[in-house]
């Protein structure tokens, strides 16, 4: 039986664990797991995709590899989730054994952000002056030194903006998450432990019509979260532009 109701978001609510499926109780297990999930794809795939995006644009010149390492990243961007969802769980989950899991969760959501933050990084680092190469040259500085002193500084109110924006992504997620972290309600106690976001936990309750009541209080939270990192995002793009156009 569809069970309707308002939505309630109170500290109670946030706080509270789900209990009798996510019929009653809060969400707190599921902002754990949205949290260390989202936090273990941006730590995986911002040092691929800001290494990547230095590599384009600061250590080699337009060639053929350059032009198949857009490529691939251009064509991961237009991949639907649930492709990512399937590839994760073909890859990790089954062949490499990981099961259902935050790390098999973590890998899949890190592919599908590298493609943003790759090219957001790449904008920023070509947005900045060249003249602050030469300068940075002419008083003896490595190449090594200067892109990591002058070049990557002056980038990272971009390169935190894709960061951001793959965040955004990351938390709203639900088709590839669902197939690779699993859905388990229990607080994650280590990288081998299935987790469920509040993505997924709105899924279920809606679909299922567990408790239509949570299912929006839990999508109420979602959207909130999903607007503050746009609008930080945004905010930060501003102070971008003004600085450096």
């Amino acid at each position: 039986m569809l069970k309707r109701g308002l939505p309630v978001v109170s500290l109670g609510f946030l706080m509270k664990n789900p209990v009798e499926m996510g019929r009653a109780g809060g969400i707190f297990s599921t902002i754990v797991g949205t949290v260390a999930l989202t936090l273990l794809a941006i730590l995986i795939a911002t040092p691929l995709g800001v290494g990547s995006a230095i590599y384009l644009t600061e250590y080699t010149r337009e060639n053929w590899i350059t032009r198949v390492i857009r490529f691939g990243s251009e064509c991961l961007a237009g991949i639907p989730s649930i492709i990512f969802g399937l590839f994760g769980f073909i890859l990790f989950v089954t062949k490499l054994g990981l099961g259902w899991s935050l790390l098999s969760g973590g890998l899949t959501l890190a592919f599908m952000i590298l493609p943003t933050i790759i090219r957001t990084s790449e904008e920023a680092i070509r947005s900045v002056p060249y003249v602050y190469r030469e300068v940075s040259f002419s008083l003896g500085s490595t190449k090594w030194q200067t892109v990591t002193r002058v070049v990557l500084p002056s980038a990272l109110p971009g390169i935190a903006t894709g960061v951001i924006l793959s965040i955004g992504r990351s938390i709203g997620e639900t088709a590839a998450v669902i197939f690779t972290a699993g859905s388990s309600l229990h607080i994650p106690t280590s990288l081998f432990s299935s987790s469920r976001t509040m993505s997924v936990h709105f899924y279920i309750l809606a679909r299922e019509g567990i408790s239509m009541a949570n299912a929006y209080g839990t999508a109420a939270v979602l959207i909130i979260a999903i607007l503050v990192i746009n609008v930080l995002a945004y905010t930060l793009m501003n102070r971008f532009m003004r600085k450096y156009c």
